[in-house]
């Protein structure tokens, strides 16, 4: 077993215990409708004795990988493998205890579901879960699951884990094999995981990361300016006391201009390559079959069909801007702290312009830095505004994934 857990002296392989006194599972609405899957794990491993959720852009074997939309179940065949991060965690003995739902074919990040409805935030019932991982952080929070994977494109790991009080992990784009996953935007496609326990977080990296510790503590701490400047005073107030506790293992962070052109400039670049990835991924699909889109992805699919190839070409050289400004902020031993979201999460039943447009536009101008760098990112729970959570982040440079999710369960679990 990696060392990222092997510190705590009551931690041995195995050892971990199922999830008990589970809240009513229909009530959650997390699972996607239909027969329940279940694939036990190996006999032994690493995760043994954990159950695991999986969302529903990412292949069982055996089942149809239903991508948020019954358009999309019904013109595929079922999975002849499981997705490679699956069988990882299948192989280190986890328990998959069913499929999660997603927000339509993963452009989204409220959680809200036309189909399928909208899975319940625990943390904050009368507020969305966040999508498109809506479903797999919707079974954390309520403790139907250990822990649960997703992806994360633009932020649909991240976004959730804010949302709904956990720790959840974007990690270095390529850095986890995304072979088995849904066709979306193969350049920013992430697969990453959520968790309650700071124990389980790093034991299910470990596993699926690959790698073994110890990992090196980074020396020094960057905290990014711009980002926090774009926050309400009440939330930049709540999270502070979260910075303090980054600083309290890593030294007092230096401010720094995350963006000199301007996060929004690199959003919208963000927001262009994106979707030119998913419609090159999905267009034929969307033409041949005209599926049934909810408000906000049927207009973000009609605004990829009329792309101009002109606005494509001019979002390149800012993606390679973009890494080339975080290869020199991001240096070895260099971590940076970031809101995870501007805002806690919405109300459910929230006018789309709102929800879809506003929420989702201000999330971006945070979430697209890792994205276009590909980077890894771990959202943290914190904080809490008004009684909701939001998350604190750990961005850091390209394969730092198991010094960010070895520095994170550090500081949740000294919470």
């Amino acid at each position: 077993m990696s060392s990222v857990v092997s510190s705590d002296p009551s931690f041995t392989a195995g050892s971990f215990p199922l999830s008990s006194g589970q809240p009513d599972e229909e009530g959650v609405g997390a699972f996607i409708p239909g027969p329940r899957v279940h694939v036990a794990g190996s006999a032994d491993g690493a995760l043994g004795g954990l159950s695991c959720a999986v969302k529903d852009v990412l292949d069982v074997a055996g089942t149809v990988t239903g991508n948020g939309n019954p358009d999309w179940a019904r013109t595929h065949a079922p999975a002849r493998h499981h997705a490679s991060a699956v069988a990882r965690i299948l192989a280190a003995g986890a328990d998959v205890v069913g499929k999660t739902i997603s927000d339509e074919l993963a452009y989204s990040l409220t959680g809200e579901n036309t189909h399928y409805g909208t899975p319940l935030n625990s943390a904050a019932p009368d507020r969305v879960p966040g999508g498109s991982s809506s479903g797999s952080a919707a079974a954390v929070a309520a403790g139907l699951v250990d822990f649960a994977l997703g992806s994360d494109c633009g932020g649909s790991v991240r976004v959730p884990s804010s949302y709904c009080g956990l720790l959840g992990m974007r990690p270095t784009h390529g850095r986890i094999c995304a072979e088995g996953i849904a066709p979306f935007a193969p350049s920013f496609d992430c697969v990453g995981w959520f968790a309650r326990d700071p124990r389980v977080f790093a034991a299910v990296g470990a596993v699926l990361l690959e790698e073994e510790g110890p990992a090196r503590r980074p020396s020094r701490l960057l905290l990014a300016q711009d980002a926090f400047d774009l926050l309400e005073e009440d939330v930049r107030t709540a999270l502070m006391p979260a910075v303090a506790r980054v600083e309290a293992l890593l030294g007092s962070a230096t401010p720094v201009t995350l963006s000199p052109d301007g996060l929004a400039h690199w959003s919208a670049a963000f927001r262009t390559l994106q979707a030119a990835e998913i419609w090159q991924s999905v267009g034929a699909w969307v033409d041949e079959v005209k599926p049934g889109f909810g408000p906000g992805v049927k207009e973000r699919f009609e605004a990829a069909a009329r792309l101009d190839p002109a606005e494509v070409d001019a979002a390149r050289p800012v993606r390679e801007a973009v890494v080339a400004r975080m290869v020199d902020l991001l240096p070895p031993g260099t971590v940076m702290v970031l809101p995870s979201t501007p805002r806690i999460a919405p109300l459910r039943g929230s006018a789309a312009a709102d929800t879809e447009v506003t929420y989702r536009h201000l999330a971006m101008n945070l979430l697209c830095t890792a994205g276009l760098a590909g980077l890894p990112q771990v959202s943290m729970p914190l904080a809490r505004v008004a009684g909701a959570p939001i998350g604190l982040s750990l961005l850091g440079r390209r394969n730092s994934d198991l010094e960010l999710v070895t520095l994170a369960a550090s500081i949740c679990a000294a919470g």
